[in-house]
Protein backbone atom coordinates (compact mmCIF):
# COMPACT_ATOMS: atom_id res chain seq x y z
CA UNK A 1 0.00 0.00 0.00
CA UNK A 2 1.64 3.41 -0.81
CA UNK A 3 1.14 6.53 1.05
CA UNK A 4 -0.20 9.84 -0.43
CA UNK A 5 1.83 12.96 0.90
CA UNK A 6 0.31 16.63 0.37
CA UNK A 7 1.43 19.98 0.97
CA UNK A 8 -0.17 21.88 4.08
CA UNK A 9 -1.50 24.47 1.55
CA UNK A 10 -2.31 22.25 -0.80
CA UNK A 11 -4.43 20.32 1.67
CA UNK A 12 -5.67 23.65 2.89
CA UNK A 13 -7.14 25.03 -0.69
CA UNK A 14 -8.50 21.84 -1.09
CA UNK A 15 -10.96 21.81 2.01
CA UNK A 16 -11.80 25.40 0.96
CA UNK A 17 -12.81 24.78 -2.19
CA UNK A 18 -14.84 22.05 -1.05
CA UNK A 19 -16.51 23.92 1.73
CA UNK A 20 -17.01 26.70 -0.62
CA UNK A 21 -19.07 24.23 -3.63
CA UNK A 22 -20.99 22.36 -0.68
CA UNK A 23 -21.91 25.83 0.74
CA UNK A 24 -23.23 26.87 -2.86
CA UNK A 25 -24.56 24.10 -3.64
CA UNK A 26 -26.51 23.81 -0.46
CA UNK A 27 -27.52 26.93 -0.07
CA UNK A 28 -31.63 26.02 1.42
CA UNK A 29 -29.94 23.65 3.90
CA UNK A 30 -27.56 26.11 4.99
CA UNK A 31 -30.19 29.19 5.37
CA UNK A 32 -32.21 26.36 7.39
CA UNK A 33 -29.99 26.25 9.68
CA UNK A 34 -28.96 29.38 10.40
CA UNK A 35 -32.38 30.06 10.90
CA UNK A 36 -33.17 27.22 13.15
CA UNK A 37 -30.41 27.80 15.08
CA UNK A 38 -31.21 31.57 15.20
CA UNK A 39 -34.59 30.76 16.68
CA UNK A 40 -33.51 28.16 19.10
CA UNK A 41 -30.95 31.22 20.39
CA UNK A 42 -34.27 33.58 20.45
CA UNK A 43 -36.73 30.91 22.27
CA UNK A 44 -33.78 30.26 24.66
CA UNK A 45 -33.25 34.19 25.71
CA UNK A 46 -37.60 34.34 25.86
CA UNK A 47 -37.20 31.46 28.46
CA UNK A 48 -34.46 33.44 30.39
CA UNK A 49 -36.67 36.16 30.63
CA UNK A 50 -39.77 34.63 31.33
CA UNK A 51 -37.65 33.22 34.52
CA UNK A 52 -37.59 36.97 36.25
CA UNK A 53 -41.49 37.84 35.33
CA UNK A 54 -44.72 37.27 37.89
CA UNK A 55 -46.66 33.59 37.27
CA UNK A 56 -49.55 33.89 35.30
CA UNK A 57 -52.40 31.36 35.33
CA UNK A 58 -53.66 29.58 32.27
CA UNK A 59 -56.84 30.65 32.89
CA UNK A 60 -55.91 34.42 32.79
CA UNK A 61 -53.67 33.75 29.61
CA UNK A 62 -56.89 31.87 27.62
CA UNK A 63 -58.50 34.93 28.99
CA UNK A 64 -56.12 37.57 27.22
CA UNK A 65 -56.49 35.22 24.07
CA UNK A 66 -59.76 35.01 24.00
CA UNK A 67 -60.09 38.96 24.17
CA UNK A 68 -61.72 38.73 27.74
CA UNK A 69 -60.72 41.29 30.40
Amino acid sequence: MSEATISEDALKQALKEALIEAVSEQQDLLRAVVADVLEDIAFGEAMHEGEATEVVSRERIFDLLEGRS
